[in-house]
């Protein structure tokens, strides 16, 4: 039977230099400041070769086991100024919203999906989703994934 992978956290200093560059290139593509893998890697000084053979396994230490995005699904009453108060509720708790999707209300309801990095909040996912639920508006609320 084949082991599953290994995991160990270094600091950065001691990793080969191309590990840093790939882990740049990356960081370059995911905040725009890169369009293609080939500007990403020309900026940093690596081949594409190398970025593609360890872009799978080099990760930020904080991204890899820190990072904790949970979906939200809600079930709203179609009225203005609901949707606005859900996200100012994420907001004043540090929950960084992610993404919204929505679907075209019908029958006096919307179904909205949120994900949020929850690893700032200043509550517990319990005490969020409750107090979420809990708001004017809200139909239902509950935890997707995450």
């Amino acid at each position: 039977m084949k082991n599953g992978p290994k995991y160990y956290i270094v600091e950065a200093s001691a990793l080969p230099e191309v590990f840093l560059k790939v882990a740049e290139a990356k960081r370059l593509l995911a905040t725009g400041q890169a369009a293609t893998v080939n500007e990403a890697t020309k900026l940093t000084g690596i081949s594409r070769s190398a970025f593609y053979k360890y872009r799978d396994a080099v990760q930020p230490f904080q991204r890899a086991h820190v990072s904790r995005v949970i979906t939200f699904q809600f079930l709203l009453h179609d009225e203005p100024g609901v949707l606005s108060a859900i996200l100012a509720a994420y907001a004043k708790e540090k929950a960084n919203i992610l993404t919204i999707n929505s679907i075209t209300p019908s029958n006096g309801c919307a179904l909205v999906t949120i994900s949020a990095e929850t690893t700032d909040m200043l509550v517990s996912l319990e005490e969020l989703l409750h107090s979420l639920a809990e708001m004017n508006g809200v139909i239902k609320a509950e935890v997707l994934a995450g």
